[in-house]
């Protein structure tokens, strides 16, 4: 099992990329089964999820051509079924229901996986898809959906959810009539999913609202997109150099969404920088302590909370980070308190008391972004600090230790 060896201490300095974000392209990926023509798509990030989610469309056979930061697809027949062996680890993986059922009237989908980072049920998925006339039962441990023809419908979700909103936009695509989305999640995913169904000849509107609007059309076509950055991994960067005071510049960021992370990152003293779609961030001092509450978008993303969490523990003063997205979100922090961070929590809640080093140690990733905020805190801590099972890592994070490495981190891949 591959582990990172890190020698921290190393203030980052540099450019990087940011490459193409993990969750706008996965339902991107999926959007191709609503259509028997090519999908071009381009920037698209060398990730383990991308990689899963594109065996799992040809596994259902359809064509994909896939090259460095590119990748085609083909579904002119397509067997919709999704097996267990490929969902258990990407729970992205349901989002191949909708489209399914809208196209083709029958479709079969595992239970989905992933990180276990709390529960995070489909029953939304179900009730919209319900809602458009299918019929759906569980069986065996797969979602079974049915529909002669789905219907247009207004669909109220009492939880906001990314993969519910996505996958019930993809359906109405192609249903009859308009279905109205409302409470529905406004991140910049589904607004770039968005982009690309219209690409396809969808009619959307209301995308980056809390009420989008879908008129079904008969078919879809081809089209060709780019995938948008990841605002994840470009936060994720920008909290490495700021907890190491680095002094960093960030290209091909997604600028209009980072807002809430470059609030954080000037109230921890950081000197943040917009200029196009370049962002420069300077730190030159140990970072103050900043409140987190997670929030679904605009609010400050549960997926950087664990890598601000890291920042706080080396930082002046003492900080409160509240949860409320994911209630298992915080497994990180015992592999914290192992490299000398000081954090108690309290239900949904962690309170941090700010170190003045941290000393490195053998820790284990428990998720995706836990596996980030072990690396920033090995950056930040004296000695060699490994990280192990990082396969989490390289599900959402392209070929990270070799662009840390750029800019100046020790850090590498051992066996």
């Amino acid at each position: 099992m591959q582990k990172l060896s890190i020698h921290g201490g190393v203030p980052l300095s540099g450019e990087v990329r940011v490459a193409g974000a993990k969750n706008a392209a996965l339902p991107i990926l999926t959007a191709s089964l609503l259509t028997a023509e090519p999908l071009r798509l381009w920037n698209v990030p060398e990730l383990n999820d991308v990689h899963t989610m594109v065996a799992l469309l040809k596994r259902m056979g359809v064509a994909a051509n896939v090259s460095p930061g590119a990748v085609e697809l083909e579904a002119k027949t397509v067997e919709p079924y999704a097996p267990y062996d490929l969902v258990k680890t990407m729970r992205a993986s349901i989002l191949t229901l909708g489209p399914l059922v809208a196209r083709f009237g029958d479709a079969k989908v595992s239970l989905p996986g992933g990180c276990a980072i709390g529960e995070r049920p489909v029953d939304l998925h179900i009730k919209g898809l319900e809602a458009m006339g299918a019929t759906v039962a569980i069986e065996e441990g797969n979602i079974h959906a049915t529909a002669k023809k789905l219907k247009g419908a207004r669909i109220y979700m009492d939880t906001v959810t990314v993969t519910g909103t996505e996958n019930l936009m993809m359906a109405a695509c192609l249903a009859e009539g308009e279905t109205v989305l409302e409470n529905s999640a406004r991140e910049p995913e589904v607004v770039d999913l968005a982009h690309c169904l219209l690409a396809m000849g969808a009619k959307i509107t209301g995308h980056g609202t809390d009420v989008i609007r879908i008129v079904g059309v008969p078919a879809l076509h081809g089209a060709t997109h780019a995938i948008m950055a990841d605002r994840i991994e470009a936060g994720t960067f920008l909290a490495a150099a700021a907890a190491t005071r680095g002094n960093i510049t960030l290209t091909s960021a997604p600028v209009a969404s980072l807002d809430p992370v470059f609030d954080k990152l000037r109230e921890a003293g950081a000197k943040v920088e917009v200029n196009g779609t370049s962002v420069h961030l300077q730190m030159g001092r140990r970072p103050y302590a900043v409140g987190i509450r997670t929030s679904p978008h605009p609010g400050f993303p549960t997926d950087m909370q664990a890598q601000f969490l890291a920042m706080n523990t080396v930082a002046d003063g003492t900080s409160v980070v509240t949860e409320t997205i994911f209630e298992n979100r915080f497994m990180h922090v015992q592999e914290l308190r192992r490299l000398g961070a000081r954090i108690d929590i309290e239900g949904n809640t962690a309170i941090v008391r700010g170190n003045d080093r941290l000393t490195g140690t053998t820790v284990m990733a428990t998720d995706l972004r836990a596996s980030a905020s072990l690396v920033i805190a090995g950056l930040m801590a004296e000695g060699e600090t490994i990280v192990d099972r990082i396969y989490h890592l390289d599900r959402g994070y392209e070929r990270l230790e070799t662009r840390l490495g750029a800019l100046g981190a020790r850090i590498k891949r051992i066996a």
